[in-house]
């Protein structure tokens, strides 16, 4: 699933410098995720890792886009290629 940038969000700015995806851009005033880029960190961090500098607590599930595990690996894999290099 991807992450949701909330209501609650101050546009702070300190999450976008720690998606290893480049997955959270601002869009005017407010800072959003591109749901295309947001593998929630797999093959990087143990947890989302923006939701874990936020200060305020505004980067939350986004209860409609789920995403398995498998899936997010997959496209952590399709974004990082020299990363994950395939056999």
């Amino acid at each position: 699933m991807a992450r949701l940038i909330t209501e609650d969000c101050i546009a702070c700015g300190l999450c976008q410098p720690e998606c290893p995806n480049d997955a959270i851009v601002l869009d005017g005033t407010i800072y959003v995720v591109r749901e295309e880029r947001c593998t929630e960190c797999v093959g990087f961090y143990d947890r989302p890792h923006c939701a874990e500098v936020c200060p305020v607590d505004g980067i939350q599930d986004d209860p409609n886009r789920r995403e398995t595990s498998e899936e997010l690996m997959a496209k952590a894999v399709q974004l990082h290629p020299e990363r994950f290099p395939r056999d």
